[in-house]
């Protein structure tokens, strides 16, 4: 039943699918520049700078930072948002939870 409605939900989406996912890596920066700008994303990720964070994890598409900001975002109840950080740190398994928990959402509804 879940995988009918996981299926049914991708055959419906968008093309470009229900969340933008074009927050791409900058291509031009030098492995130390990634380097420097992910150290520095980890230590305001480690002060609570989340948001800051996010913006260099993403501009770097440093996977691991991208992993650890949707994590903090799942905690906060903001799936949505954890779930785009997840697709955009390949991080197929925590994306694959929340498409579950969406889906549950969904048979639930509809069973109603």
């Amino acid at each position: 039943m879940k995988d009918s409605i996981r299926e049914e939900i991708e055959k419906r989406a968008p093309l470009d699918g229900f969340i933008k996912v074009t927050d791409n890596p900058v291509k031009s920066l030098s492995s130390e520049q990634k380097v420097a700008l992910n150290r520095k994303g980890n230590i305001l990720f480690n002060q609570g700078d989340i948001e800051s964070a996010r913006r260099i994890f993403i501009t770097t598409g440093y996977s691991d930072g991208l992993t650890r900001v949707g994590d903090k975002y799942a905690e906060k109840n903001e799936s949505l948002k954890a779930l785009k950080l997840f697709i955009l740190a390949h991080n197929k398994n925590k994306a694959d939870a929340i498409y579950e928990r969406i889906a549950q959402v969904i048979s639930g509804l509809l069973k109603s």
